[in-house]
């Protein structure tokens, strides 16, 4: 399997350190690569899913990935992409957000002794001997680049600490003890760390004079350029407690007409070849690809039961505009009633469809509402009781369902 030229086909890979050397190893050896990680939740996102499919891949073309955990640098935390420093974690914060992921990141590495590892960088950083580590590793260091590096840049307008500082210069050490204890030739990442990447590629080559290799790959954007994995309840998340399987399923399935086929390359393990035949679908067919992408992340991420369970719950939802018994479901309660009804405004924030009732107000005058498929324009439409009771399907705008029904009194 020529993984190289795979990874490209997918249009993954967004810089490299040197093409030629890199795909000669990939594609004739039998390397450690790394790929890391900062636990700052407790739950892997789809950020997060991109590297691990990356990693994936990368294991089933024969290579051994090092899955690194930051458990020392999450106590500074990575100035990338951020305006603002990031919250600190306490250690135990750290410890239990590794132990998470690792359970995670098994659905999709095989962690069997000689296939992959699985270090954290505690290890080795929270023995420095701080004087000692400027001697070696800080004087390898420029200011003057590290300043021009983006990540750092536009933090400089928003106050850049010492502290975070830091970041780059251990990351660049991680690469140098993974290098030597491992032999780990190879650092990828997302391309917004191709300034980390590119500074233990140099560390290893002055401290050592070995060549290692930095790889980055295209981060999940729309075709807008916008970064892909947001709710409107937050990250994407791979724990079904924090996004249910049917939210993630639905995410998928409503993604842009121009996005489908790219996220079918990122994240999906669909050949190539039969991802170009979707390729120039239009209208009303590219849906039969989103059903198809939707199901393929979900199957990976939650199992193929359960991507069936969603399958079927959003094909009833939309086709057959009935119930299914896997549909989101949000339940009032007695006192929630007045006078055996409940106005739409209050119903659709006790169902946690809207943030607020401006919110709600808002979708109501503009046609945003409907229940049980009749659209809703009066702000003080009122549900009965009887209504509830049986449950009724709201939906929001053209995309989200919810059922909500009352909950039966229980009398002792």
């Amino acid at each position: 399997m020529d993984i190289f030229e795979d990874l490209k086909k997918r249009d993954l890979i967004a810089q490299v350190t040197n093409e030629e050397k890199v795909k000669n190893l990939l594609n004739n050896k039998k390397i450690y690569f790394y790929i890391g990680f900062e636990p700052t939740a407790d739950s892997l996102h789809v950020g997060h899913f991109v590297q691990i499919m990356i990693a994936s891949r990368m294991q089933k073309a024969g290579h051994i990935p090092i899955i690194l955990f930051g458990g020392a640098t999450a106590l500074i935390g990575d100035p990338s992409g951020k305006t603002d420093m990031r919250k600190m974690l306490t250690r135990e914060q750290i410890e239990y957000n590794i132990g998470c992921f690792k359970k995670q990141a098994s659905k999709f590495i095989d962690f069997t002794p000689g296939k992959a590892m699985i270090v954290n960088n505690s290890d080795w950083l929270s023995e420095l001997n701080y004087i000692d580590f400027l001697r070696d590793i800080g004087v390898h260091f420029s200011v003057n680049r590290m300043l021009s590096a983006e990540c750092y840049k536009q933090r400089l307008e928003h106050g850049l600490t010492f502290f975070e500082m830091n970041y780059m210069v251990m990351q660049g050490y991680d690469f140098l003890v993974l290098n030597r204890k491992y032999g780990c030739q190879m650092q990828l990442g997302g391309d917004d760390q191709w300034s980390n990447i590119i500074a233990g590629v140099e560390l290893v080559r002055k401290c050592d004079q070995k060549e290692v290799y930095g790889l980055t790959f295209k981060l999940l954007t729309t075709s807008e350029g916008k970064k892909m994995g947001k709710t409107e309840k937050g990250a994407l998340w791979l724990n079904s407690q924090k996004t249910s399987p049917y939210e993630f399923y639905q995410y998928w399935r409503n993604v842009g007409d121009n996005d489908v086929i790219n996220c079918m390359k990122m994240l999906t393990y669909l050949p190539v070849e039969e991802i170009a035949q979707y390729e120039n679908l239009e209208g009303q067919e590219i849906n039969k690809a989103k059903e198809i992408l939707a199901f393929e992340i979900t199957k990976l991420v939650h199992g193929e039961k359960e991507a069936k369970k969603c399958m079927n719950a959003a094909k009833a939802i939309f086709e057959a505009g009935r119930f299914d018994e896997n549909m989101p479901e949000s339940q009032l309660e007695e006192n929630d009633i007045t006078d055996g009804k409940i106005l739409i405004l209050d119903l659709l924030c006790m169902s946690e469809l809207c943030p607020s009732k401006s919110e709600a107000r808002r979708l109501v005058q503009q046609g945003g509402i409907a229940v049980d498929n009749e659209k809703i324009t009066n702000i003080y439409h009122a549900v009965s009781k009887s209504d509830l009771e049986k449950g009724i399907v709201v939906r929001k705008g053209k995309k989200i369902y919810k059922k909500i029904v009352l909950l039966k009194k229980i009398i002792d």
